[in-house]
This record gives C-alpha cells, structure tokens and sequence, in this order.
C-alpha cells in the first residue's frame, strides 16, 4: 500500500509544475488574498496597530491599511501573472520580514500576536525563496 502510494504521488509530482512555480503561486495568492481583505475589512486589520505604533504612522490605521491593500493587490496580481517577479517578490520578502520583526516587539512587550508572529515567519521565508529563485533562474 505504502509502496502504491509513494508511486502515485511520485507520477502526480512529475506532471506538477516545479516547486518554484507553486512557491510563485502561493505566494501570489497570499498577498492578493491579504490586500483584497484589507481592502473589504481594513478595520479587521487595524487591531495589528498597537497603541505605541498609531502615532509613529503618518496617515490613521485605517488609511494605512487600505494603501497596504491597493499595493498587495498589485505585488500579489504581478505573482500570479509571473510579471516583474523580482521586484514583487523582494516588497513580499521586506515587507513580511519587517512585519515579522515588528510582531516579534509586541509578542515580546505587550504578549500578542505570537500566533501571527509564528504564520509570517513562514510566510517570510516562502517571499524569500520566490525572490532567490527569480533572481537566478530557478524555474
């Protein structure tokens, strides 16, 4: 049974597009997926916005998030159309690892966010695994 298995999802495997195609893919969907909820729901978004943040922004919370929207959904589209991956994927792979590094501070002062904190590390690595392989080739 074992052996049936791994020779099924081996034949699957071989007629998938590469590892890098659906790390693209993934990865486009993600951000497209974040930016159109960000821009249905900003104020879902907004309670990221700890109270030590809110004022070291120029615009309100709710603002920012809806300019972070119409920009997911451009980067996040540019994935998924395989158009300017490099440029895509390298905003992807900043803007998560300083989201990343951002979550972290507030787990570690104020408690929150370790769960989202622990999904965007991943996510994170996902960006920069897209951005290294647009920039040699990978495909």
């Amino acid at each position: 049974m074992i052996d049936w298995v791994e020779r099924e999802a081996t034949s699957l495997a071989a007629q998938s597009p590469s590892a890098t195609t659906l790390a693209r893919w993934g990865l486009g969907a993600m951000v497209l997926a974040a930016g159109v909820h960000k821009l249905l729901d900003p104020a879902a978004w907004t309670v990221y916005v700890v109270d030590w943040l809110a004022p070291l922004l120029v615009v309100s919370p709710t603002a920012f998030m809806l300019v972070n929207g119409y920009l997911e959904v451009g980067f996040g589209a540019a994935l998924l159309a395989n158009r300017f991956v490099p440029v895509a994927s390298f905003v992807a792979a900043v803007s998560l690892t300083a989201t990343c590094l951002y979550l972290a501070v507030v787990w570690l002062t104020v408690g929150a966010f370790g769960d989202v904190l622990a999904r965007d590390i991943g996510l994170a690595g996902l960006a920069w695994a897209v951005l290294r392989a647009s920039l040699v080739g990978d495909e």
